[in-house]
C-alpha cells in the first residue's frame, strides 16, 4: 500500500480546464474489514474522487463504494484490486466521454431550456425574465453575494397577500457538480407558474402559501463546473495559509458541526470550513431562514445522486422527535414519485439510511424549528452518477414534482 504514496506526490501540469480522458468510475463492494482498510488507504494515497459515499471515512462493509479513478492510477489500482480479491465493476468507462455525452438534448447552446443543463449566466437571465413576466405570482430578492461576488437570488412564488403567508423554502445546487439539482428548481418554477389556475393543488398551494426557491446555492462552484472542472463540489472560498480552495457547504451548517462524516482538512471534499457558517453562501441562507423562521414551515434541499428521501438526523444516530411523522410523509412522497415511472426511492434518517454527515442544512433547519426538513438525492443509483444525461432531466423533474407536491399538500393541511 505504501507504494501508492509515491503516486500521491505526482503533480500533473493541467490546463485551465480539467479533463478526464480515460478516467473510470468503479463500484467497489467491500465485504471484509480488509476491504474497508484497502479503500481508505487507497483514498489517502492517491488523488481519487469519492462519489458515494462522499468520504472514505464513511466506508463500511454494508455499502457499495463508487470511486472516480484518474487514468494514470488505473494500472496500480487494478493490480491491487486483484490482490485484495474485492468484488468490483466499472460504472463509467471514460469519464470525459460521459461528460461530453451529458449534453444530448440538442438545441441552441445559448438558449435557456428546461431540458438541458444551463450555465449560471443563463439561469440569471432566466430569473430576471420569468419574474418580470409573472409579477402577480413571483418576485425576487437578493439575500447576499457569494464569495466571488455573485448575487444569491431567492425567487418567492405565491399569490400576493396583505399579510405574511406560511412558506416552504427549497434550495438546489448546494454541491456544484450535482447539475440535476438546479435543473429541478428551474423546472419547479416553470411548472408552478404554468399550472397555476389549472392545477387545483398548485393553485391552492400558491394561494395559501409562498414557496421560496434558491435555484443555485453554490453559485461560484456551479459556475466553475461549467468553465474549469466538471467534478468540482465545494465552494470557491480561499484563505491565506492554505493552497486548498473551498469548503463543503453541506458540512458548514451549525448542526453537530465538524463531527461525524465531516473533515477538518481544507483539501478534503467534505471539509467542514473553518467555523460554522464560515462560507458566506451558508451564512446568507441561514440568515434568510432565521429572518423568516416564523413563516417557514418546510425546508427541502435537492441533491444527487442515490434516489433517497432523507430527513434528520445525519449528524447523530438518535431519532428526531418527529421521526414517525417525517418517515410517514417521506414514504408517501416516495410512493407518489414512484407512481409515474416506477423509480424507487428509499426513505429514512440520513445517518442510518446512508451514512453520518455533520453540518447538513436539513438537520440545521430542523433544529431551528422547521419541522418538515427533507433532503432529496435525485436520480440515479450510479449508472451515470453526477453525469446524468440531459435526456433524464424531464422524467426526473416530472416524478420529483409529484413528491414535492405530496409534501407540500401535507404541510398545507397541517399548518394549524
Amino acid at each position: 500500500m505504501k507504494l501508492l504514496l509515491v503516486f500521491g506526490l505526482v503533480a500533473v501540469a493541467l490546463a485551465d480546464v480539467t479533463r478526464f480522458e480515460g478516467d473510470k468510475v468503479l463500484r467497489l463492494k467491500p465485504k471484509l474489514n480488509e476491504h474497508v482498510t484497502f479503500i481508505k488507504e487507497l483514498a489517502n494515497s492517491i488523488e481519487v474522487d469519492m462519489w458515494s459515499p462522499e468520504s472514505s471515512e464513511q466506508v463500511t462493509t454494508d455499502i457499495e463504494v463508487d470511486i472516480h479513478i484518474p487514468a494514470k492510477y488505473l494500472d496500480i489500482v487494478y493490480t491491487m484490486l486483484g490482490q485484495s480479491d474485492m468484488e468490483h465493476q466499472i460504472l463509467i468507462e471514460d469519464v470525459q466521454a460521459a461528460i461530453e455525452g451529458q449534453a444530448d438534448s440538442g438545441g441552441s447552446p445559448r438558449a435557456h431550456s428546461y431540458t438541458k443543463y444551463n450555465t449560471w449566466s443563463d439561469i440569471q437571465n432566466w430569473m430576471n425574465s420569468i419574474s418580470s413576466s409573472n409579477p402577480n405570482l413571483i418576485s425576487k430578492q437578493v439575500i447576499g453575494n457569494t464569495y466571488e461576488g455573485r448575487p444569491m437570488t431567492v425567487l418567492k412564488l405565491g399569490k400576493a397577500s396583505s399579510s405574511a403567508k406560511p412558506a416552504i423554502f427549497m434550495d438546489c445546487g448546494i454541491h456544484a457538480r450535482e447539475w440535476i439539482s438546479p435543473a429541478f428548481c428551474q423546472w419547479f418554477v416553470k411548472e408552478a407558474l404554468s399550472t397555476y389556475g389549472s392545477d387545483s393543488q398548485m393553485t391552492s398551494l400558491l394561494n395559501q402559501m409562498d414557496v421560496f426557491v434558491l435555484p443555485v446555492f453554490n453559485i461560484d462552484g456551479y459556475a466553475y463546473t461549467h468553465t474549469n472542472n466538471r467534478m468540482w463540489r465545494k465552494t470557491r472560498s480561499s484563505r491565506s495559509g492554505s493552497s486548498c480552495v473551498g469548503a463543503d457547504p453541506n458540512r458548514n451548517f451549525d448542526a453537530g458541526w465538524c463531527t461525524l462524516g465531516a473533515s477538518s482538512n481544507p483539501c478534503s471534499d467534505t471539509f467542514c470550513g473553518y467555523s460554522p457558517e464560515s462560507e458566506i453562501e451558508v451564512k446568507n441562507v441561514a440568515d434568510f431562514i432565521r429572518r423568516n423562521k416564523s413563516v417557514i414551515k418546510a425546508y427541502i434541499t435537492m441533491h444527487s445522486y442515490s434516489q433517497l428521501l432523507l430527513f434528520p438526523y445525519s449528524y447523530k444516530y438518535g431519532l428526531a422527535a418527529d421521526h414517525s411523522e417525517l418517515l410517514k410523509v417521506a414514504q408517501g412522497a416516495s410512493a407518489a414519485l414512484q407512481s409515474l415511472y416506477g423509480t424507487r426511492y428509499t426513505s429514512g434518517p440520513g445517518a442510518t439510511t446512508i451514512y453520518p454527515a455533520a453540518g447538513g442544512s436539513d438537520d440545521w433547519a430542523y433544529d431551528l424549528g422547521v419541522k418538515y426538513s427533507y433532503t432529496f438525492e435525485l436520480r440515479d443509483t450510479g449508472r451515470y452518477g453526477f453525469l446524468l444525461p440531459e435526456s433524464q432531466i424531464k422524467p426526473t423533474c416530472e416524478e420529483t414534482m409529484l413528491a414535492f407536491k405530496y409534501i407540500a399538500a401535507y404541510v398545507q393541511k397541517n399548518l394549524y
